[in-house]
């Protein structure tokens, strides 16, 4: 393994001289030392049996929990103990061979299986027909887009939200309280597990967040509704047909923070949608990025407001872009003094010029004041745009009876198409479902009937 120097305290917080001092007298004889000594090897024999179909123990459901706890198998919670019985159930729902490789997943390059899927699946106690969700996911755990940001010092949580029939035939709920219902929940948990198992992402090891992280979650979105209103559901945004399913990986700094709309003027609504926007940068203030990814998640009720103005998605983020911006003096201030990972010397570097520099380098130009701070009684400011075409994934989603909308900043995404075994009827009517196809939807938007939509809402993905 690689050896580390490690620094002393936070070093954006240090006086010059204390970063000096530590580096010289602190950090470098642990650079040296590194350097110049012969690398430890440490064996890890329990690890090996994982991959394979070994019994890797046996004992009680106390012991199973302590022995896998302990190996850094779960997340500390109970887990379900993966029979081999259990594993081989779960493997009857994919085509796919027990042992193909799905991904190989960053940081580890673990080559995750179908088999170990299913051994993760179990210990997360989700339903054996879950099977081919968790897979895609996996599959997405791989994609740079998603997994760019996990092992920041940020609290970047991991969550997904679900597309397509098999959504409403497995009950994932896209309605009141969602991440929180059964099945969403396990969905979640599934997540948390395969971050360790197929990411190799440790608590105060790689997965570095100051204040920990939220348990994932899972969500679905109301298609039904958006097709009502003649708005693309987010896969056939990405270029998927109505009735195929998809999963999609994402990761978010913020939850729960929701804006309540007190009126039905789509015009009013977009304003406090981008001021939202605007407050919830991915770093807190706006010190880091300028344009970051956003999901934003629309209750039936007031998507049902915007779509009298706004006739599709693409029209009502382009005028979120437009009206998203903050004065380049507020900007500024928060990137000068809020830096993530370095600071500036006021004594050569002023804030004045990190302002110039600011209005420069992305796109600062005057613009009548933001609606919400026309208190300050300004007619016009200087200010910078806060999104970007293409990095807003909007979703109709949540409780139909209440006005919320939640934007929910953080990394980018990876949408995989969920692929379902030939005999998934039979497999599941033995369940207690109706077949599939009884989940179809149809619509005039789908991309056969009108591909030119169907093209213009793939050019403009930034992801």
């Amino acid at each position: 393994a690689p050896r580390i120097a490690e620094y002393p305290g936070a070093f954006s917080a240090h006086t010059r001289e204390e970063l000096i001092s530590n580096t010289r007298k602190v950090l470098y004889p642990q650079i040296k030392k590194a350097l110049t000594t012969a690398l430890e090897s440490k064996d890890y024999p329990l690890v090996k049996d994982t991959d394979s179909q070994n019994i890797v123990f046996t004992g009680t459901f106390e012991e199973v929990n302590r022995y896998f706890a302990e190996n850094s198998w779960s997340d500390g919670l109970p887990i379900i103990p993966p029979t081999p019985e259990q594993v081989e159930y779960f493997l009857k729902f994919t085509d796919l061979a027990p042992d193909s490789v799905i991904a190989s997943i960053p940081p580890s390059y673990r080559k995750m299986t179908p088999r170990l899927v299913a051994v993760n699946a179990v210990m997360s106690g989700c339903p054996a027909e879950f099977m081919p969700i968790l897979i895609a996911f996996t599959k997405a755990m791989s994609d740079g887009n998603f997994r760019r940001t996990l092992a920041s010092t940020h609290a970047w949580t991991p969550y997904c939200w679900v597309n397509g029939p098999i959504a409403r035939q497995l009950g994932i709920d896209n309605e009141q309280g969602e991440i929180s219902s059964q099945r969403n929940a396990c969905i979640g948990r599934y997540i948390n597990l395969a971050m360790l198992n197929a990411g190799g992402y440790y608590i105060k090891q790689n997965r570095m967040g100051t204040f920990g992280y939220l348990m994932p979650w899972c969500l679905a979105e109301d298609e039904k509704t958006a097709l009502a209103l003649k708005w693309l559901p987010y896969h056939m945004q990405m270029g998927y047909k109505l009735n195929d399913n998809t999963v999609t990986a994402a990761s978010a700094l913020n939850w729960g923070n929701n804006m309540s709309p007190a009126t039905s003027d789509p015009q009013k609504i977009m304003e406090l949608m981008a001021q939202d926007a605007v407050e919830k940068q991915q770093f807190a203030i706006g010190s880091g990025t300028p344009f970051v990814y956003r999901t934003m998640l629309i209750t039936g009720n007031v998507a049902r407001d915007l779509a009298k103005k706004y006739k599709t998605k693409n029209q009502l983020e382009d005028a979120l872009v437009s009206t998203a911006r903050q004065p380049v003096a507020a900007r500024a201030y928060a990137n000068y003094y809020a830096n993530p990972g370095s600071s500036f010397n006021p004594d050569t570097y002023f804030l004045y010029r990190h302002e110039s520099k600011i209005s420069r380098v992305e796109g600062g130009k005057t613009t009548a004041i933001p609606v919400w701070l026309k208190w300050s009684g300004l007619k016009t400011v200087e200010t910078v745009p806060v999104m970007k075409t293409g990095k807003t994934a909007m979703l109709i989603t949540g409780d139909t009876n209440r006005n919320k909308t939640m934007c929910v900043p953080g990394g980018g995404y990876a949408t995989v198409k969920i692929e379902l075994p030939e005999n998934w009827d039979k497999l599941t009517r033995k369940l207690g479902y109706a077949p599939i196809a009884s989940f179809y939807l149809q619509s005039d938007l789908a991309p056969e009937k009108n591909p030119r939509v169907f093209r213009n809402y793939r050019q403009r993905r930034q992801y």
